[in-house]
């Protein structure tokens, strides 16, 4: 049976097609590279990596009202310690512009979160001003996994590497990532479960690693849960573009770094 992540798998092939046609367009990017590992190595709260999105497969349409340029600069006056940009076109209305547009105007790390299966890929988040890109395990083998975090860390860049089971962890941890964020939403159903983190996350912070948790936080009380589990950092999209006060609930979500996992 065809999954959600099948389906954008499948089309992702199209796209790459698309992409390496236009690889010669590619230009070298001007802007300086910024290293969320180094903010989290100095962070004595949870770091919030906040994300423009404007749609997603199981929501729908977000919010296609605000500009990637200020929702960004919104993020970073509150208190974001890194912007995460959605890049997919087809599923979640994205684009390689809209990165641009966001890391010409903040001063904090910017992510390239899509569904990198390819090298081409990883050059054309490189060159619209990536400062670090996301690579989801259960996209790929062991062997492609390894292949597409070295070529990223070539290019200077940045990994933060998704898991969601540990099956998935123990293939993160193979490639060496430093950062691991572990996915509450099944990317195969898109249902979402906080206990995820709670069981993986001290297998992440015993190996290491920050742990970054993804998805389902939309309340104080879901980012007390994560940081019982070990969160350094959480990464928030739907419930901040949807939010009248994005203030008010970044300002929730920075609590102290739970020190007895650390």
């Amino acid at each position: 049976m065809e999954t959600i992540l099948d389906r954008i798998l499948h089309e992702k092939k199209g796209e790459i097609e698309s992409l390496k046609a236009s690889k010669q367009k590619f230009k070298d990017c001007s802007f300086p590279r910024r290293s969320l590992l180094q903010r989290l190595q100095n962070e004595e709260e949870i770091a919030v990596i906040a994300e423009f999105k404007r749609a997603s497969p199981s929501k729908g349409v977000i919010n296609t009202e605000v500009e990637p340029a200020e929702q960004a600069q919104t993020y970073e006056k509150n208190g974001a310690s890194a912007i995460s940009v959605l890049t997919d076109h087809t599923f979640f209305k994205g684009s390689y512009e809209d990165l641009t547009a966001v890391k010409a105007v903040v001063d904090i790390p910017v992510l390239c979160k899509d569904f990198i299966i390819d090298p081409v890929q990883i050059d054309a988040a490189a060159a619209s001003g990536a400062d670090l890109i996301l690579l989801i395990a259960a996209a790929m083998d062991q062997a492609k996994l390894n292949e597409l975090y070295q070529y990223a860390r070539g290019l200077d860049l940045e990994v933060l590497l998704e898991v969601h089971n540990r099956e998935e962890l123990d293939k993160a941890l193979i490639t060496g990532a430093r950062l691991i964020g572990v996915n509450n939403r099944d990317l195969k159903t898109f249902n979402v479960s906080l206990d995820v983190v709670g069981k993986l996350g001290p297998l992440v912070k015993k190996a290491g690693a920050y742990l970054i948790s993804e998805s389902g936080i939309h309340q104080k009380k879901d980012v007390e849960k994560v940081r019982m589990a070990g969160a350094n950092g959480i990464l928030v999209g739907e419930s901040l573009m949807k939010s009248p006060d994005v203030k008010q609930l970044l300002g929730s979500f920075r609590l102290p770094v739970n020190k007895v996992i650390e």
